[in-house]
């Protein structure tokens, strides 16, 4: 018998962190066809149009602003820039986060977000809707690879 991992979450304060994203509304069925060539988008920016040192290591992030969806899907920069094409400056927001480590496959990452909201409502703390996933580097045994999961908290 498979037993699900308890999810270790804990709260912070985190700082806004500069983005470079396409930002799209879709739908919830939409949006798994949808990140990929978003992503791509981004990548070929950073690759052949980014101003000199805009990426410096940053990770992929995907930030979820509220439930329509209305997403943000790029790389972690270091500041600002001009929109190129669909490719436009953003920012991963900052404050007080309830935010766990999700370790295993992606098609899983949905068990992470429901335990990161059952622990905030039973320890008192309100979601505040806007919640984001930044992605390490894939395990190249396995494929895969461990996402940081956020989900912004109202102050109380």
């Amino acid at each position: 018998m498979l037993r699900a991992m308890a999810v270790e979450v804990t709260v912070k304060t985190v700082e806004p962190t500069p983005t470079a994203v396409v930002a799209a509304a879709t739908t919830w069925a939409g949006f798994p066809k949808m990140w990929g060539p978003m992503l791509d988008k981004v990548w070929s920016f950073l690759r052949s149009d980014a101003p000199e040192g805009l990426y410096k290591q940053g990770h992929n992030i995907m930030l979820y602003k509220d439930d329509v969806p209305n997403v943000e899907v790029g790389v972690q920069v270091s500041g600002t820039f001009a929109p190129a094409g669909d490719v436009v400056a953003s920012t991963l927001p900052g404050g007080l986060v309830a935010t766990a480590t999700h370790t295993g496959p992606i098609a899983k990452i949905g068990v992470t977000h429901h335990a990161v909201c059952e622990w905030s409502k039973a320890n008192g703390y309100r979601l505040a809707g806007r919640r984001w996933e930044i992605y390490g580097d894939p395990d190249p045994a396995t494929g895969d690879f461990d996402v940081d999961v956020f989900w912004s908290l109202e102050a109380l």
